[in-house]
């Protein structure tokens, strides 16, 4: 496994500059989210800051995924909206041609994943239908990651159409695809009482090509600094590194970007030793 952070609690940094910062104190990848300064695509220098992103990356030998959870990058008066379970389809559209646009970074910076989620259910679709309209456009964003033959991390999130493995397990009744992978966040898990983690880590072991961490309490949706909540995470590591996951281990807390360098050294602090009891 690769120590790694989200780029989401780094909100107030340079892209590259975050990166330095994250090699410096000794993490091993990145989970890059595209968002106003990084990556956007409405932004006419966004190839620019891709060759730039990726020499960071190449010299501090560190791996990346892409994130697509930007809270306002398609929409400032809506968060994270469009999205695929949007009830007008040029609204779909337009997160599909965001996400081929992540796909074509990851590429570009030979990423392990895109990461992406569903989307709420705003219409309050019953779960054939809402199965449909996921999977029409899941469908067309699967065509493109084929041409670049890149793995789509898929997320359940609280409170969204897709909230949980349970859920994401239906989903592949309807869209079973080689590069549908799963995104894992251990936190979610711990929030909706899908546990013992460790029991669902060895069982979704071959779909996962990404994960989240961060502390968290049962039923409540927050991420907290490790210590702050309830999860005990030797055993979730030991899980991982027995089922052979060599992915990023990506600290999520995209709500202390105020403080982002101590949150990344207490992070650090925190995960490196416990990583090096189970190698």
């Amino acid at each position: 496994m690769r120590l790694g952070y989200n780029t989401n609690g780094l909100a107030h940094h340079d892209p590259v500059q975050a990166i330095e910062l994250l090699a410096s104190v000794g993490y091993r990848s990145v989970a890059i989210t595209v968002d106003q300064a990084t990556l956007n695509p409405m932004q006419s220098d966004w190839p620019r800051q891709t060759e730039q992103i990726r020499d960071a990356l190449h010299r501090h030998e560190m791996s990346s995924v892409i994130e697509t959870g930007a809270r306002f990058l398609l929409d400032p008066a809506r968060k994270h909206w469009p999205t695929l379970m949007a009830s007008q389809s040029d609204d779909r559209w337009q997160r599909i041609e965001f996400l081929s646009h992540c796909i074509e970074l990851a590429r570009l910076l030979e990423s392990d994943c895109v990461s992406l989620w569903s989307g709420t259910n705003d219409d309050q679709l019953d779960d054939e239908t809402g199965l449909e309209r996921l999977t029409e456009g899941l469908n067309l964003v699967l065509e493109r990651a084929e041409v670049a033959n890149m793995p789509i991390g898929f997320e359940p999130e609280p409170g969204m159409f897709i909230e949980s493995l349970a859920d994401f397990e239906r989903l592949l009744q309807w869209l079973d695809h080689p590069l549908l992978q799963l995104t894992l966040d251990v936190g979610h898990l711990y929030c909706l009482g899908e546990v013992p983690i460790a029991d669902y880590v060895h069982r979704w072991s071959d779909r996962i090509v990404n994960v989240h961490i961060e502390d968290m309490r049962a039923g409540k949706h927050e991420h907290l600094m490790f210590g702050d909540g309830e999860m005990r995470f030797p055993p979730i590591l030991e899980a991982l590194q027995g089922a052979g996951y060599q992915g990023g281990l990506h600290v999520e807390l995209s709500r202390h970007s105020h403080m982002a360098p101590a949150a990344i050294q207490q992070s650090h602090d925190f995960l490196a030793p416990l990583l090096s009891r189970t190698r």
